[in-house]
């Protein structure tokens, strides 16, 4: 059960991920990253909205770094480093193996500073992610940035890689796979270490960010309803694939508006199906839970969303 959905302003287009600040002078206040590059601190109740930084990028997710910095996944930079205090911005990744990364989408990062993030693809940058999806290039990865700064691909071949969440004790690392509609599970402890299997298979719609929240589940947001156009495209020839990425964007599958996301318990189990009517927000690309209140953000919306979990 939920309270209604409350949206809160942004003078920006596409705040497409949110995080909350736990702990320290902002603690309460939550940053979304827009389409112009800004990165916005906003009181939890709405009654201050601030530009900290500008990336001079496309931010997408964002997590709290150890230091107390941002850590921003730019579409276009790479891994940034973002102080909230100055808005200082620090490039700390831009290139694997020699290649500038495409996409990079979203990320966790574990207490000792290491950073697990996603490249959505490497044929396709941001503007064109529709295309990636109709293609169905399967070309998405899961990265592991180390504190010392070496860098490794841990998965490959997913199907629009997105968003990553760690387990609460850190037993595994999660990466949604927008095309194929799971969340993808890589074990970093016990018995299965190194193995990947299904943390969530057949969702009911196509996952873009995921996130652990205070209340230990990992929040998944479903950013449409399955859209059986792109999965009946996504099993035709390639020719055909390319083809229809071609034609007229009003032509191309469209995305229903809607406002839902899920929680899940570290074995799979569905503990919330948040399923709300798309009036004045659709679209959900970002989730945080904190303290009961579960905050969205959205790629096609200028605001923040939040509502409070009733059995909270």
């Amino acid at each position: 059960m939920s309270d209604a959905l409350r949206v809160l302003p942004v003078p920006a287009h596409g705040c497409e991920d949110v995080l909350v600040a736990t702990d320290g002078p902002d603690e309460g206040c939550v940053y979304t990253g827009t389409a112009d590059g800004a990165i916005w601190r906003i009181a939890h109740d709405g009654s201050r909205l601030d530009r900290i930084a500008d990336t001079g990028g496309r931010p997408l997710g964002i997590e709290c770094y150890p230091d107390g910095r941002l850590l921003v996944c730019d579409s276009t930079l790479g891994v940034l480093l973002v102080d909230p205090r100055d808005g200082a911005v620090e490039r700390v990744l831009a290139s694997v193996d020699g290649r500038p990364m495409r996409f990079c989408n979203n990320a966790a990062v574990a207490a000792d500073g290491t950073v697990w993030f996603s490249d959505s693809s490497t044929r396709f940058g941001q503007p064109r992610w529709r295309d990636d999806l109709v293609q169905d290039t399967r070309t998405g990865r899961l990265l592991r940035l180390d504190p010392s700064g070496q860098v490794s691909v841990v998965l490959d071949g997913l199907a629009f890689a997105n968003g990553v969440a760690l387990a609460p004790d850190g037993s595994f690392v999660a990466v949604a796979e927008t095309g194929a509609r799971t969340v993808v599970r890589h074990w970093l402890t016990g018995p299965a270490a190194g193995r990947r299997d299904l943390f969530v298979a057949e969702l009911p719609g196509h996952p873009d960010n995921i996130a652990t929240g205070s209340d230990g589940l990992i929040w998944v947001t479903l950013a449409s309803p399955v859209n059986h156009v792109l999965e009946r495209l996504q099993r035709m020839p390639m020719w055909v694939r390319r083809g229809a990425t071609r034609v007229p964007e009003r032509l191309q599958p469209r995305i229903a508006p809607s406002v839902r996301v899920q929680a899940y318990d570290v074995t799979g189990r569905l503990v919330h199906d948040l399923d709300l009517p798309a009036r004045d927000y659709a679209m959900v690309t970002g989730v945080r839970e904190h303290r009961g209140t579960v905050w969205l953000g959205s790629l096609e919306q200028p605001a923040v969303a939040r509502v409070r979990l009733l059995d909270a």
